[in-house]
């Protein structure tokens, strides 16, 4: 394990005690003294605590491959176990028991963990960074947390994987033709094509070619939501603008909920890197600046569920709400659409039937990985289609560029210089792909460009589309006002300047008419919309 070889005083440190006493002040519970080997705590549990050891030792043991275990270490006095998932109280990843002269552990409860990072700077700082850094460790190490089996280069294992990897969950990947125990497995439960992947859950459930859903059911990525219960806010998307208003509303209190259909980060969660963020100097990728924010979102309290669906919008103002699937309601005081858009799609009818099997509409390592060494090509000008083009180039063959108009008229200048010096990539300007070839068993087969010379053919078997999006609002069915262009109208009429035509709910990010796409604004716009949110709770309180 990388991380663990070179940050393993980070991972898991060892308290003063002076540090143990402070926990003892935040703990769920009493000590508890395990015997000689006994659980402490198992893969799969929801809810388990994370525990301060006090005397003994407790072995820490995570999942490898489908029947094994393998240790990931030793805690001694003043060290504590879990990883982000204690925080979060969902189900655990690996499992504690006690080593040979057993153990005396304290008991941190989801709850009271929280309380604890949030109570105490010093010990709150050094807890947060292990517990992120474990979940990096259980990644790098591969065996941890989910399984999948089935042919590595299908749409569904493509997509699964995909989910799971920006979702900052570990996997491991098994081809069920050629892995001894993915294939035993696949075979003596007697599976179809159609039912691969099989998924195995961390706790031993098995999910056969599962839904996005299903598997975040099963991981415990979607919390129960109460029937009658109302929070303060309930926001919509969990993109930089989401998870920036999720922060700043919980940190000061507020209940929060935070629903998103599909990961943590929105599309710039999918960014290869972005280099002009404000702070860092030598850029960040997406996935990592989505799983700070999550991360940071969770330490104060924060309910993430993903992936759950906000179907429509209830915009009674005295009963504000959002519709979810299986006709449940989530109720709140104020809710904050940061919905984000769609990716757009060029109108060529048979696009649709090649999406996860060589059409896709972000780079992550995932892709890179199908496209490794092989001719591509890419369809954008934008900041985030150069972001894909300088993480892609260097791992494929040749990638093809297709623009409208010159990079210099769309494109920051530092992207267009970096895809300037990349000798493998080769620009087609005023070009647009106009047909897709292939079929469904093998794929993406060739593509069809149109441009001021004429038709050419391309054969290849991946196509990145990055031309925008269009707002994501069909779902709020006329309740908010919006502009010709369906984004979301705010501050008319008196409004604050982020609130919608209906009282207590607010837009922000690029969802919202005027924004500026970029995430350091959609950030802002997160900061600043819980300011305006105590504001409108504060008109109503004296409006009795």
């Amino acid at each position: 394990m990388t991380t663990l070889g070179t940050r393993e005083h980070q991972m898991f440190p060892v308290l003063t005690r002076a540090q143990v006493e402070a926990v003892r002040g935040f703990a769920s519970g009493p000590p508890r003294r395990f015997g000689p080997g006994e659980a402490v705590y198992a893969i799969g549990e929801v809810g388990a605590p994370a525990w301060l050891v006090l005397e003994g030792t407790l072995e820490i043991v995570r999942r490898d491959g489908l029947h094994g275990e393998a240790r990931v270490v030793t805690l001694g006095a003043g060290q504590f176990s879990g990883e982000l998932n204690q925080l979060a109280g969902h189900p655990s990843i690996a499992a504690g028991h006690a080593g040979p002269e057993g153990c005396e552990a304290l008991p941190l409860d989801p709850e009271h963990l929280r309380a604890l990072v949030i109570g105490s700077a010093e010990i709150g700082e050094v807890a947060m960074r292990a517990l992120i850094l474990r979940r990096v460790g259980l990644i790098e190490a591969g065996g941890a947390g989910t399984i999948l089996i089935g042919p590595p280069d299908g749409a569904d294992m493509v997509r699964l994987q995909g989910f799971l990897t920006r979702s900052g969950h570990p996997l491991t990947v098994l081809d069920a033709a050629t892995d001894p125990e993915g294939h035993a497995l696949v075979e003596r439960l007697g599976l179809r094509p159609e039912e691969l992947p099989l998924a195995v859950c961390p706790d031993g459930r098995l999910l056969r070619n599962p839904s996005d859903a299903e598997i975040g059911a099963c991981l415990g990525m979607t919390p129960e939501i109460e029937p009658g219960r109302v929070y303060d806010v309930a926001i919509v998307g969990a993109g930089p603008a989401g998870l920036a208003a999720a922060v700043y509303a919980a940190s000061e209190g507020l209940s929060v909920l935070v629903l998103d259909e599909r990961a943590v980060g929105g599309q710039a969660g999918a960014s290869a890197r972005i280099e002009n963020y404000l702070g860092f100097p030598t850029g960040i990728t997406g996935h990592a600046l989505a799983g700070r924010a999550f991360s940071q979102a969770l330490k104060f309290g924060a309910e993430i569920a993903i992936p759950l669906r906000a179907r429509t919008l209830h915009c009674d103002p005295g009963a504000l709400g959002l519709g979810l699937p299986g006709k449940r309601r989530a109720a709140a005081r104020a809710i904050v659409l940061a919905c984000g858009a769609r990716y757009r799609r060029p109108d060529i009818p048979t696009l649709a039937g090649f999406e996860g099997t060589g059409i896709s509409y972000w780079a992550t390592p995932v892709e890179a990985r199908l496209c490794s060494g092989k001719e591509i090509a890419l369809v954008g000008g934008g900041n985030a289609a150069g972001q894909a083009v300088a993480f892609l180039a260097p791992q494929v063959k040749r990638l093809h560029l297709l623009v409208r108009r010159p990079l210099e008229d769309t494109m920051s200048r530092y992207l267009v210089e970096r895809i300037a010096a990349l000798p493998n990539v080769e620009l087609h300007v005023g070009t647009e792909v106009t047909a897709v070839e292939g079929d469904a068993a093998s794929g993406l087969a060739a593509v069809t460009m149109t441009g001021d010379g004429g038709e050419c053919r391309l054969p290849l078997a991946h196509l990145f589309l990055f031309i925008g999006a269009d707002p994501n609002t069909e779902w709020l069915n006329g309740c908010v006002e919006t502009d010709a262009k369906g984004f979301v109208v705010t501050g008319e009429g008196g409004r604050a300047p982020l609130e919608t035509s209906v009282p207590g709910v607010f837009a922000i990010g690029d969802v919202r008419a005027g924004s500026t796409k970029r995430v350091a604004a959609a950030v802002g716009e997160g900061a600043a919309v819980v300011a305006q949110i105590h504001a409108a709770f504060a008109r109503r309180a004296a409006e009795g």
